[in-house]
């Protein structure tokens, strides 16, 4: 998985890219972050059984979670979508990743019992739009961009976003495997869903993000000119690791019942290692070598 090579630099705020008021853009920031971080504040107080607020703290969170989105799209829209061609650096890419899993999350939050995810991932959110709003790294998709490479990167990000909401559903069912099996079940444990209802979604996460990895790599082999070339090759080993780590786990899952402490392990190492073929590269490539 890969987005394409082009020139690459950081700069702080005031050498940025970004067209239009800097106040704007700034009060636009700060209003996206703190609208994620009341919705994680709602979910967390849902969890934890607050007696006494008295506001439906899960529609509550939700909306806070939505409007959030919105303003996280249009900050994310002004920031990629330049004159010179898509932004996409270290940054920039990070921010549109962690809104792709919160989108991801809050829209299926309507129909799964998933949204205490977001007391984990909303702050992550909130981090990558000051981060995004702090630095400017620069690498761009210009024009000549084909439609192929264009889906590769789509699928290859939605393939990401939906290996994060799996570890840290597998963290979740981690906790609470451990404190059923050690018999305290009271405290938050208590507000989960049913232990196997945990596990289903585990692996519905799982499995449909194996699909779009598998999806992602062929793209990238039909699409991309030489996968192993330049700064792709480890990108394309480690991409083709992670789906050997995902397509075991699915196979012990099915043909042995794995789960617990196992399908953590598992679930972690994947993402590990499909984290470092993309997110590892770009910071040494854009951070460390464009500044040396």
């Amino acid at each position: 998985m890969d987005f394409i090579h082009t020139h690459g630099k950081v700069c702080d705020y005031s050498g940025s890219l970004y067209s239009g008021n800097q106040e704007q853009h700034t009060l636009l920031s700060l209003s996206a972050i703190a609208a994620y971080m009341a919705a994680a504040a709602c979910f967390a107080l849902r969890l934890f059984r607050s007696e006494r607020i008295s506001i439906p703290l899960r529609p509550a969170g939700l909306l806070l979670g939505f409007f959030g989105i919105l303003l996280h799209a249009t900050l994310l829209y002004s920031n990629t979508v330049t004159e010179s061609g898509v932004n996409l650096g270290v940054f920039n890419a990070f921010s549109l990743i962690s809104w792709t899993i919160l989108l991801l999350l809050l829209v299926s939050s309507l129909s799964k019992p998933v949204e205490n995810l977001g007391i984990v991932l909303l702050p992550i959110g909130a981090l990558a739009i000051a981060l995004e709003t702090q630095y400017v790294s620069v690498r761009l998709l210009n024009d000549t961009t084909s439609t192929g490479l264009t889906i590769h990167i789509l699928v290859s990000m939605l393939a990401y976003s939906l290996f994060t909401l799996a570890s840290v559903q597998a963290v979740l069912l981690a906790i609470q495997d451990h404190h059923l099996h050690h018999r305290h079940p009271g405290g938050f444990i208590r507000a989960l869903p049913p232990l196997q209802t945990m596990e289903t979604l585990l692996f519905e996460m799982i499995g449909a993000g194996f699909v779009l990895l598998t999806m992602a790599l062929i793209s990238g082999f039909t699409f991309l000119e030489d996968m192993f070339a330049q700064r792709v090759a480890h990108k394309t080993i480690l991409s083709i690791i992670a789906w050997f780590v995902f397509g075991t786990l699915l196979w012990g899952r099915f043909h042995f019942g794995w789960r617990g402490q196992k399908a953590l392990i598992w679930t972690l190492s994947g993402f590990v290692v499909l984290m470092l073929a993309y997110f590892g590269s770009k910071v040494v490539v854009e951070l460390i070598l464009s500044g040396a």
